[in-house]
């Protein structure tokens, strides 16, 4: 099942993403990709990037790059779908939807173990010293406020851009495989790229035609992206990311460097460099292809219908009302 929106679905059979190893593009060619008109690889149309593998390898499997078996990687499969499912969940966590809902994929269609293809053991590279001080902060901020409770109000502006339906959590830059809305659609022309996500309609025009990065002063939830063509690759580098929404929290230096290239027609092989050295001791990749979808993109109509947001607001209003009373 695809889920559309929340209020639009598709009761289809959802197939996995096809998660492909660092495989050479001779070697996936079964058909050859289309050209635009004026001679450049065409990477238009929907593209659904599902899939089940993790980006980290499990830990139980750190020293293999590959299942055994067809076996092996059928029982991960099930494993996870298991241990994914909001229907049998005993775990005591908030379940938002049941499983109808959800659209993630169900098996693992080849052997990989890890969306990371570099470092060679699937991991996110250590963190940095930094970085662990900042995700310990955040830790136990998650906890309660403590005795640095900030002001009424102030909360409501930490609240994660998603939760805001300000841009979406599988959006990109980088994209990536999440519970539902995994497709992206790619509009072209000579001289610059448009890359829209379903999940909140998420939208990014990436010029061609080799302008330089805004300043680093100006900041934006998607960052700015520059693209050209290496060969048959697009190479889009993205900077200049908001301190509240930065790529798999990290600092608001991170550069990202995407290449999208069609390896045939039904094929879109999607790579990433993370490279952020406040947060990661070295530079990381991740591979993840896309397939050819013929089914249309719909509207997510995430502030149309956040009654979350408002129910968040409205207790927490009535909370700190509470509060200032009793003093």
């Amino acid at each position: 099942m695809r889920f559309r929106s929340f209020a639009l679905m598709s009761a289809a059979a959802v197939v996995a993403v096809v998660v492909l190893g660092p495989v050479s593009v001779a070697a996936q060619q079964k058909t050859a990709p289309p050209l635009t008109a004026w001679g450049a690889p065409d990477l238009t149309g929907v593209w659904d990037f599902r899939s089940l593998t993790p980006m980290e390898r499990p830990t139980g499997l750190k020293d293999k790059d590959s299942f055994a078996s067809a076996e092996e990687a059928e029982t991960f499969s099930q494993e996870t779908i298991k241990k994914k499912s909001r229907d049998t969940d005993t775990s005591g966590r908030v379940v938002p939807y049941n499983d109808f809902w959800f659209d993630e994929g169900t098996k693992v269609t080849t052997k990989r173990t890890s969306l990371i293809v570099d470092p060679p053991d699937g991991r996110m590279p250590s963190l940095t010293p930094e970085a662990e001080k900042k995700r310990a902060a955040q830790k136990e901020a998650r906890k309660g406020a403590g005795p640095d409770e900030p002001a009424p109000g102030q909360w409501v502006r930490d609240l994660s851009p998603q939760v805001r339906c300000i841009v979406g959590f599988n959006s990109g830059p980088p994209m990536n495989s999440s519970a539902y809305n995994n497709n992206v659609q790619i509009f072209q022309t000579r001289d610059s790229v448009a890359i829209m996500t379903e999940m909140v309609h998420d939208a990014r025009i990436v010029p061609l035609d080799k302008r330089p990065h805004v300043a680093q002063g100006v900041r934006q939830w998607m960052g700015d992206s520059r693209g050209h063509w290496e060969g048959q690759t697009l190479v889009v580098e993205t900077t200049n990311f908001r301190p509240e929404r930065t790529p798999f929290n990290g600092s608001e230096n991170t550069r990202l460097v995407e290449k999208f290239t069609r390896t045939d027609r039904d094929t879109l092989v999607y790579e990433v460099t993370v490279s952020d050295p406040a947060t990661w001791t070295k530079p990381w990749t991740f591979s993840l292809p896309m397939r050819y979808s013929k089914d249309p993109m719909y509207e997510f109509a995430c502030h149309e219908g956040n009654y979350g947001l408002y129910n968040i607001l409205s207790a927490a209003g009535k909370k700190e009302a509470a509060k200032a009373g009793s003093k």
